[in-house]
């Protein structure tokens, strides 16, 4: 029964890159970064090639497939040119994210229900090469169904608005977000889709959501990486691995 399988952490190091940019050079290497957040309990690494190559790099990528021992999660736009840069690469999965190069980071999920004409093809180059697609979107009914219907093995259900209402301590827009993604991640386990979460995690929404038995992993890097600076990555990969721990517990109570 999938309540019982463990819960994947997929750690994002994007934003050592971004700090690596902002002065150029080297340092800090984000696949030095991602080998630190694997040994400290990572099951996986997650890295967005954007399009302005504002933080990850192609060199990123190329030296993060040659090197990693664990799954690398490639973000990417659905245009042709991050398509082919997957399918040269081979990243174990790649999820399609919305980009556009005015936001800070991803806004909102992907519009697979108004965008099947465009996504169709390049979902299918990428599974012909043996990549795992993952759509990320929100938890509603019409983008998940939208996401069966183009041969989509995985969704990432966008949790931002859910974080960001937590953080702001507005009870009322928490609990609607929260029934969105329960809703939306039974209503996608039952039509057979693995499900993924991320997008504004911390230590106690991981800990909430790890409690869902119908999600798979949580993909998690901003919150990890500003939380690095004074603790420490691994301290921090071990805290979050924690606090996951402690949600999926609730399942066996």
């Amino acid at each position: 029964m999938p309540a019982a399988l463990p819960l994947r952490l997929g750690v994002n190091i994007d934003h050592v890159a971004t700090i690596r940019n902002a002065r150029g050079g080297r340092h800090p290497d984000p696949v030095r970064a991602a080998m630190l957040a694997i040994e400290a309990g990572a099951d996986g690494i997650t890295a967005h090639l954007r399009e302005d190559r504002r933080h990850i790099t192609d060199d990123d990528i190329a030296r993060l497939k040659a090197g990693l021992t664990k799954p690398l999660n490639l973000e990417m736009a659905a245009t042709d040119e991050m398509v082919g840069i997957a399918v040269r690469t081979r990243p174990h999965a790649a999820c399609l994210v919305p980009e556009r190069r005015a936001e800070r980071t991803t806004e909102g999920g992907l519009d697979v229900a108004g965008q099947r004409a465009e996504l169709k093809p390049r979902i299918a180059r990428l599974r012909e090469a043996g990549i795992r697609v993952s759509l990320f979107i929100a938890p509603e009914p019409i983008q998940i169904e939208a996401a069966v219907a183009l041969g989509a093995p995985v969704i990432e259900i966008h949790t931002g608005a859910w974080c960001h209402a937590l953080l702001d301590g507005d009870k009322a827009a928490a609990e609607r977000e929260w029934q969105r993604i329960r809703t939306g991640a039974t209503l996608a386990r039952g039509l057979g889709l693995e499900v993924h979460a991320g997008h504004g995690l911390d230590y106690a929404s991981a800990e909430l959501i790890s409690a869902l038995p119908e999600i798979f992993e949580l993909n998690i890097g901003h919150f990890l990486i500003g939380e690095a600076v004074f603790t420490g990555l691994a301290q921090t990969v071990q805290a979050m691995r924690a606090a996951m721990d402690r949600g999926r517990a609730r399942l066996a109570g």
